[in-house]
């Protein structure tokens, strides 16, 4: 063992300075050192990964770094939700319906000493969906090209488990494959409460409303999260009227409530958007587009009550995702799921039940959406990265409070680490003060050179160790302004040190720099 682990330590050593062939093949050779007594010719793949979204590919991606020989079971699905139903398309609907805001926007352009005529802006509802269509396509393209050029097999059926150790039936032909470790990566497909009918056309997920088969007159959105927030943007921007309809007590429950009363004001008073809080949509009847409305009919989230019954030209389903891990085999290997999770210990190993007693499952992991941990595209692709560290022998934990996110409206909002109420029960559990400061885009040259004020970027910290505990913003760019604050959770930078780090004049990142500052007493330019 001390011997193995001599020569594992030796091997990394000399691959860290080594040129890039050199330490291609230092990696096979110390990933030698962790495989089994079996040999690779007892297997058909080292690594065999169920699932081709973002957090199978990044898992695919870093398997070949290691020199493993690997599979991906695509599904016909290569590029996942992410790509073809979600992130990507999502962004592109955005960003489209994003400048027709502007254009029809007189006033803000007016400010800049520009001048149009709102109602002379058009835009082709085709050529926007072609646009996110075509995107989808593209980036599609891409992650298929980048998984053959490493060398990686991408079958195109689903793959599932059979009853032994270390075997992927290939749902498309039947044939059984081997491999000495295999990674869940199926994803989610969107929930659809009960009594709700979705046809697509009229009432649909996700799914439905990135094909953006019409502009409906008046939409209502199941969910008030990052989702619906989404194409309520991507509506009112178009021409829609919008009412969210929420299960919970407030409007974007999920959110920091300080950044949440922001965006209510932001992205929700000031447009053709109502709400209604505290009652489920309990049934939900397509119509006909043109023809017949949609009925949605409301009942009390306490009483049970019917409440109202509306009628409207659309209703999108935005009420979270479910793990896609049906007809996976994960009975025939004793996995209890819980409402379709996977079980994970913390380094991705699946695991029989959430049951204090449960097993851990030999060289079997599961990341992304599956194992409900975080479901973000980018954290599954961590965790896919994550499992293949563990995989050879590099233990390895992703800090999830480290992984930001991002609600793509107009203004941004981003965030990582447990919102402001969460900080303050940990504070309190773990016993240290918390601290906060705050930047403020209307103080900002940049976002006052683009007429984008308004917004606000919230750090909070131990007062103890200086170290940042969270970041929440919402404001232009927000979405990328994140990342810095994101490294800093991870790295466990202090509010001193980042005090102190010169950002560029003039841009949006000083809006960080004023919070940083901030919290150590010292102000910004």
């Amino acid at each position: 063992m001390r011997i193995t682990f001599v020569c594992a330590t030796l091997f990394a050593t000399a691959a860290a300075f080594a040129p890039l062939q050199t330490q291609q093949h230092q990696r096979s050779a110390l990933s030698s050192l962790f495989m089994s007594d079996e040999t690779d010719s007892d297997f058909d793949f080292d690594v065999a990964i169920i699932g081709c979204g973002v957090g199978g590919h990044g898992a695919a991606l870093h398997a070949r770094a290691q020199d493993l020989k690997t599979a991906v079971f695509a599904g016909g699905d290569v590029g996942g939700t992410c790509v073809n139903r979600g992130c990507v398309p999502s962004k592109a609907l955005l960003a489209a319906s994003g400048r027709v805001r502007e254009m029809k926007d007189a006033a803000h352009l007016e400010s800049l000493g520009v001048t149009v005529d709102p109602d002379a802006v058009s835009f082709s509802r085709e050529g926007i969906a072609a646009h996110a269509a075509n995107l989808a396509s593209r980036v599609k393209g891409n992650l298929e090209g980048s998984l053959t050029a490493l060398g990686c097999d991408v079958l195109e059926g689903r793959g599932s488990l059979t009853g032994n150790p270390h075997e992927v039936v290939d749902s498309a032909t039947g044939k059984v494959y081997t491999a000495k470790d295999i990674i869940l990566a199926p994803g989610s497909i969107p929930f659809v409460p009960p009594g709700i009918t979705v046809d697509e056309k009229t009432v649909f997920t996700s799914d439905g409303a990135l094909q953006l088969p019409y502009v409906p007159e008046w939409v209502a959105i199941v969910g008030s999260g990052y989702i619906g927030l989404e194409f309520s943007d991507v509506y009112t921007a178009l021409g829609s009227e919008v009412t969210f309809i929420e299960a919970l007590p407030m409007i974007m429950p999920t959110f920091d409530r300080e950044i949440a009363k922001l965006a209510e004001r932001l992205l929700i008073r000031d447009r053709p958007i109502d709400y209604k809080t505290a009652v489920f949509a309990s049934e939900v009847t397509p119509g006909i587009p043109g023809e017949k409305p949609v009925t949605i009919k409301m009942i009390d989230a306490n009483t049970k009550e019917h409440v109202e019954t509306l009628e409207v030209d659309a209703c999108m389903v935005a009420t979270g995702r479910v793990p896609n891990t049906k007809d996976m085999g994960l009975e025939d290997r004793g996995i209890e799921t819980n409402r379709g999770f996977v079980a994970v210990t913390d380094k991705m190993e699946v695991k029989t039940s959430n049951a204090e007693d449960a097993e851990v499952i030999p060289n079997l992991y599961c990341i992304g959406d599956a194992n409900g941990v975080m479901m973000l595209a980018h954290a599954a692709s961590a965790q896919g990265i994550s499992a293949v560290e563990n995989i050879v022998g590099r233990t390895h934990v992703v800090n999830h409070d480290a992984v930001p996110a991002a609600c793509f409206t107009h203004p941004e909002i981003a965030m990582v680490g447990p919102t402001e109420e969460q900080a303050i029960e940990r504070a309190e559990k773990e016993g240290w003060e918390l601290g906060k400061s705050q930047g403020n885009f209307r103080a900002n040259s940049k976002a006052l050179a683009e007429g984008e004020g308004n917004g606000i970027a919230k750090v909070l910290y131990n007062k103890g160790t200086g170290k940042v505990v969270a970041v929440h913003i919402i404001g232009m760019h927000a979405a990328d302004l994140i990342q810095e604050c994101a490294n800093a959770v991870a790295a466990g930078t202090t509010v001193q040190e980042l005090s102190m780090m010169v950002h560029t004049h003039p841009t949006l990142s000083e809006v960080m720099d004023e919070a940083f500052k901030g919290a150590v007493g010292m102000s910004s330019h």
